[in-house]
């Protein structure tokens, strides 16, 4: 490919909206345009790299028995209504309808679809177990887009179902897919590891996610160096400190706290430590069809701890976007909260959810429901009860392991897959059934498998680029080679370089020859932003056969000869196209 017969361009300056460099290098590099809030245009060199990754994710997915078809992007709500999840599954929906006024969405995923073809098709034990994916555009409607391909609203998906007989199938179907993922992201170079995680709207009673580590990430990621725990802070259990068992009440008082709405405030206020204190939050409760408010609920957690609202949303067993910040001034004149003095006393027509480590605390300090005034020496089951009582505090760096109680370590990263295994909760709501070898009929057991390929695609550029522009790995580079031709009018540099392209072409390597009428200062910058692994540069030596030769990842500058050129980048190329020089065994 002539770089002066292709579709290209560059930016020298940051574009406005990107704050991360995944985005504004993807940008600057010509990979991708934007459209539109979350929705992105696909140049031809992205649209490259996007090929690569699909097809490595195709190799690991066949190479398990996976089989690919196509389904449609838009799905009739008859198929959502089912489940159940025409409402629950939230705003994120794409919601249209046809002409006639019927009902659809563009999928955000396709558990609903992928059932309904089993319920159809498999009909006895003899045909399990199997397994379906695909690889196509998802649609989320996000509130907010950001970050270019790490939340967007269009996007790119791999997502596999599996159907088995029993647990047992489920659990070999789930460990194929494990293994085939760690496969994947090994084969891009990516620093990752798969963590427990919450299932979220898709449901199901397991889980794990692929998090690819990363600063600009928006999973948090709790992990146990002594005996290798890890899971999102979502999941990770929060370790209740011992009770004081041998800690006598005190009697309950009030105390005057004027100003103090806040744990730090009224601690120092009272000179006490914020384990001393019991923290208030108020929420309230949507309608799944409506979203009109249907309650409000009250929840309880040491000063020092923060609540986890994904654990709350489980507690009452709703859809996450059903729970939101409380308007205090409509809540308070119904359940007698009084915002910045809430405690668990006094308080009614409100769900009261209190943190289990709070159960074993004595002699806390609690808003006491009125302006100004805090209990101090309140006691769970004396003084207060919670409607539920439940672990809802988040987990934090330095907080104990659940598995060896050991401190943890926190660190961010990107979530690029997730697996989940999801039992009959589909099978069951769809009729999905199989007979087994007595003629008795079950519900198929299921697991679903997402990889976000645009998403990775990011991943990719966050881990591997430089002050200078993005270095790719050679498994997933628009193109393995760039030639520089430093002066396309100079006959002998043209005839070198267009050998150069031609054997390079012959072996099976991906390269580009920049021909273009530019500075070479010009052509070297863009190389290193768009960060082809392999650069040969065509100059003046090439009458005497020299070129030289520089990988984008090393600051080395060889002169070598034509031949041996040709010879390192298809040795280089050979050895690292396809990932697997990332991880052994394969």
């Amino acid at each position: 490919m002539r770089l002066s017969k292709m579709y290209f361009k560059t930016f020298r300056d940051d574009p406005a909206e990107a704050v991360i460099p995944s985005h504004k290098l993807m940008l600057r590099a010509g990979l991708i345009r934007r459209e539109a809030s979350g929705l992105y245009i696909f140049m031809q060199p992205g649209w490259r790299a996007v090929r690569k990754i699909e097809e490595i994710v195709r190799e690991e997915m066949d190479g398990k028995g996976a089989q690919e078809i196509h389904m449609p992007a838009i799905m009739p709500a008859e198929l959502w209504q089912e489940t159940g999840r025409w409402y629950e599954y939230g705003p994120e929906l794409w919601r249209i309808q046809d002409r006639h006024g019927r009902d659809f969405c563009l999928g955000p995923t396709h558990e609903e679809t992928f059932t309904a073809i089993a319920r159809a098709d498999i009909t006895s034990y003899k045909q399990l177990p199997a397994n379906l994916y695909q690889i196509q555009m998802k649609y989320r409607d996000e509130d907010r887009p950001r970050f270019g391909l790490l939340r967007s609203r269009e996007f790119i998906m791999k997502d596999a179902y599996s159907f088995d007989a029993d647990r047992e199938g489920l659990d070999k179907s789930y460990d194929d897919m494990y293994d085939a993922y760690t496969n994947v992201f090994t084969r891009m170079g990516l620093d990752f590891a798969p963590v427990e995680a919450d299932t979220g709207a898709i449901g199901g009673n397991n889980s794990h996610e692929f998090t690819a580590f990363s600063e600009v990430g928006e999973s948090d990621i709790l992990r146990c160096p002594a005996c290798g725990y890890a899971a999102t802070d979502e999941k990770t259990p929060g370790v209740d400190d011992p009770a004081q068992d041998d800690v006598a009440m005190l009697p309950l008082e009030k105390k005057e706290t004027p100003g103090t709405k806040t744990i730090e405030a009224v601690c120092d206020f009272l000179g006490l430590d914020k384990k001393q204190s019991i923290k208030a939050l108020l929420f309230q409760t949507l309608d799944e069809e409506t979203l009109e408010v249907n309650g409000y609920v009250a929840a309880f957690v040491r000063g020092d701890r923060e609540v986890n609202m994904i654990k709350i949303v489980n507690a009452l067993d709703i859809p996450e976007f059903c729970l939101e910040f409380a308007d205090e001034s409509k809540m308070g004149p119904v359940t007698g909260a009084v915002g910045g003095f809430t405690g668990p006393m006094h308080l009614h027509d409100c769900k009261s959810i209190v943190d289990s480590e709070l159960v074993g605390m004595k002699n806390m300090c609690a808003g006491a429901c009125e302006k100004d005034c805090h209990y101090i020496n309140v006691n769970y089951g004396r003084d207060y009860e919670g409607d539920i009582v439940t672990d809802i505090k988040t987990a934090q760096a330095g907080d104990r392991c659940p598995v060896c109680g050991k401190p943890l370590t926190a660190t961010k990263g990107i979530e690029v897959g997730q697996i989940f295994k999801l039992g009959t909760k589909y099978s069951e709501s769809m009729g999905a059934v199989f007979a087994d070898e007595n003629q008795e009929t079950h519900p198929l057991v299921m697991g679903c498998y997402g990889i976000g390929v645009t998403r990775t695609l990011a991943a990719v550029v966050e881990k591997y680029h430089d002050e200078n522009g993005i270095v790719w790995p050679m498994s997933v580079a628009p193109y393995h080679c760039v030639i520089v031709l430093v002066k396309p009018k100079d006959e002998e540099q043209q005839k070198a370089a267009e050998k150069i392209h031609d054997a390079l072409e012959k072996a099976g390597v991906e390269v580009l020859l920049d021909d273009r009428d530019e500075r070479v200062g010009v052509k070297f910058n863009d190389a290193d932003l768009c960060g082809y692994p392999i650069r040969i540069t065509v100059g003046k030596k090439a009458g005497e056969g020299l070129v030289e030769y520089k990988l984008r990842r090393e600051d080395e500058v060889q002169e070598i000869t034509v031949e041996e050129a040709v010879e390192k980048a298809v040795s280089l190329v050979n050895a690292e196209k396809d990932g697997r020089c990332f991880f052994a065994g394969r």
